[in-house]
């Protein structure tokens, strides 16, 4: 009996493992993942002449990431490898970088590269906690940065420890609201700090102090103080969205409040001449979703405006104009992204850049030269560079042009369609290579997490390789997705899942129409809130094939209390406790009776943001129904295992096998 089991299992890995990494040069196979590349955050230096960047690649032994700092003129010539590191920044005169690398007694530490010498970058500090936001001073003097600072726990005893005693780590004492956090695990005691080092090196010297959170340091142009946001307020942990904007004084560690919002302020960018500060705010509400206003202020704080109030859409990314008339910044809107300006004088934002793809600007040279990485339909995201007098992105690296010489990808063809209430939704379909418009194709629903959040018209490795194994995958923004507006972002609150999922069964409708999908052979996924969403669906409807739902929550009323922040408490019309109801109706295990759809269950096992606890509630409650189901557990992953949190590169490998895998299984003929 053993040996028969143990046989089935070998042939089902072979089959499997053999239909992933099949060759075909043709095609965009599953095993180039494991040489793909990405290009992230790139600076040019002040005076527009280079850009370093973090390129991160795969250690296929050791099936973990690695990052590597690289260099190249800023037309993209001699672009080769510098240190080993990442998080590069350029010092104001633009002869030498600080970045964060692996150093000495151990973690992550503060190195400066000189960039006129072959000598390996110097190690400034000597942590023993990670730095992260790393900020030089404009006369080049300090580099500023944040740390955690441990906190002496709240509840403390003395065990008699026996000499030589092999125990046990002592009990973890946990008495925050929010105390761990998806992708890092249960946070140490303590709080973030901003803290400023000599470029010299030396023993860094903490500026901020209290039991409160601050973030990323911006230096004010006399380098004399730093401008955050954070939230300095009694009872900090319990107040939600209440950020407001602080300086503090390198000399005197005085710390000023500069606004005084009912709601948040946050992302303050310093003008060059600094004068002013314009920073990103909203007013406090109930809604789940909100976009976020440009304002701009006085560096003392005084004269508050706002200066996209008509503008229907988040500014990120803030950069001043050189010469201080306005403040350049990227946005989503309707699957991409683009740069845009905005005057201090006030005024209709003016949009910079246009294009279908998705543009994420990551500074600016003192002659109007922008950096950045670029992705669309078959451009994976590489660096990109342009002046602004002549705004059309230029690419100057090709990290995956190797891979993809001679691949056929997918066409990608974005579509509208009308749903209930009379809305509007976007969506796009990834056709398989050489589609043929007369035959019949199976169709994968894929939906996105969030729930606010945004597909867009970027690159998808996953979707070109499921339509390159002959699926039309279809991947829409339904109500509740960020790009659209706040009314249709906040269309969702107290009605998640609702009227998104008319959104999703309208957008497969509206490809069947076109008729090349074969109906018999719907398939539906996604993870998160397109989890929620795929166990939604299967409660609600048997005309998909087979479904897998991917780290869903399945129980609201146990989640609000178990996921790595409690502001989901919030995101209901009352507490579990004061009226459950709502949570009840909401949660897809209430609709499991109903479900035929044999359901594959699929999550990170260390998951923190949607505990395991919710997908095994699905995986046991289908068991005992007889739904034909599965779960697969992905070792030593967090939530973002399809995302930038993936930690392991086979675990990829492994969800998009299992996955199709499933729906390859119940295919009908």
């Amino acid at each position: 009996m053993k040996l028969t089991k143990l046989l089935t299992a070998f042939v089902i890995t072979f089959v499997l493992f053999a239909n992933a990494f099949g060759q075909d040069s043709k095609k965009l196979t599953l095993d180039l993942f494991l040489d793909w590349e990405y290009v992230v955050n790139p600076q040019i230096s002040p005076d527009g002449s280079q850009i370093v960047y973090t390129r991160r690649w795969t250690d296929k032994i050791n099936d973990r990431f690695e990052n590597e700092i690289w260099i190249m003129n800023s037309d993209g010539s001699r672009n080769r490898f510098l240190l080993k590191g990442g998080s590069p920044v350029w010092s104001p005169d633009g002869k030498r970088i600080a970045y964060i690398a692996p150093g000495q007694p151990q973690g992550a530490q503060i190195f400066v590269k000189w960039m006129d010498t072959v000598d390996e970058g110097t190690q400034l500090t000597r942590l023993d906690r990670s730095p992260s936001n790393i900020a030089w001073s404009p006369d080049g003097k300090h580099i500023a940065f944040n740390m955690l600072v441990p906190a002496r726990p709240a509840l403390r005893v003395n065990i008699p420890r026996p000499e030589g005693a092999k125990w046990i780590e002592p009990p973890r004492v946990i008495d925050r609201l929010n105390y761990r956090s998806d992708g890092a695990g249960y946070t140490p005691e303590g709080f973030t700090h901003i803290f400023v080092i000599s470029d010299a090196g030396g023993v860094p010297r903490q500026l901020t102090d209290g039991d409160y959170n601050h973030n990323a340091p911006e230096w004010m142009p006399d380098s004399q103080s730093i401008v955050f946001s954070g939230v300095r307020k009694p009872d900090a942990e319990y107040i939600r969205f209440g950020q407001e904007i602080y300086s503090v004084n390198l000399k005197t560690n005085q710390i000023k409040q500069l606004t005084d919002r009912d709601g948040q302020d946050n992302q303050p960018t310093v003008s060059p001449n600094g004068k002013y500060i314009a920073y990103l705010g909203s007013d406090r509400n109930n809604d789940t979703y909100n976009v976020s206003k440009l304002y701009l202020m006085d560096a003392d704080g005084s004269n508050k405006k706002v200066l996209t109030e008509t503008f229907d859409r988040t500014p990120f990314g803030l950069m001043w104009a050189e010469d201080n008339s306005g403040i350049y910044f990227a946005t989503e809107d309707k699957g991409t992204n683009n740069l845009c300006f905005s005057s201090i004088s006030g005024g209709a934002p003016k949009q910079i850049t246009t294009g279908n793809h998705q543009l994420l600007p990551s500074n600016m040279s003192s002659n109007g030269t922008v950096t950045g990485v670029l992705s669309d339909a078959k451009e994976p995201g590489d660096v990109v560079v342009f002046n602004l007098k002549n705004p059309v992105p230029k690419k100057i690296t090709d990290v995956n042009g190797d891979l993809l010489e001679g691949r056929k990808l997918g066409e990608q063809e974005e579509i509208w369609y009308d749903s209930v209430g009379g809305m509007k939704v976007q969506g796009w379909i990834v056709k398989p290579p050489d589609f043929d418009p007369n035959k019949k194709y199976p169709l994968m629903l894929y939906i996105h997490g969030g729930p606010h959040s945004m597909y867009g018209v970027g690159f998808n490795f996953e979707f070109q390789n499921h339509a390159a194994e002959g699926y039309v995958v279809l991947y829409t923004n339904p109500r509740g997705s960020t790009g659209y507006g706040k009314a249709f972002g906040n269309a969702i609150n107290n009605n998640y899942p609702g009227q998104d999922y008319d959104d999703l069964m309208n957008g497969v409708d509206a490809v069947i129409k076109r008729g090349y999908i074969d109906e018999k052979n719907l398939f539906v996924t996604g993870g998160s809130g397109g989890g929620v969403l795929t166990s939604w669906i299967v409660g609600h409807t048997n005309r998909f094939a087979a479904a897998v739902t991917q780290k869903p929550v399945i129980n609201w009323y146990s989640f609000v209390g178990t996921t790595d922040g409690a502001d989901w408490y919030y995101n209901f019309k009352k507490l579990p406790w004061e009226d459950p109801s709502e949570h009840i109706q909401r949660s897809p295990l209430t609709y499991v009776g109903n479900v035929k759809t044999p359901t594959m269950v699929l999550a990170g096992d260390i998951d923190l943001r949607v505990p395991l606890e919710q997908p095994e509630q699905y995986f046991r409650a289908l068991k005992l129904l007889k739904v034909p189901t599965a779960m697969v557990r992905l070792a030593d992953e967090y939530h973002g295992y399809n995302a930038a949190g993936l930690r392991h590169p086979s675990n990829r490998l492994s969800q998009i096998s299992y996955l199709r895998l499933w729906f390859d299984k119940y295919k009908r003929k």
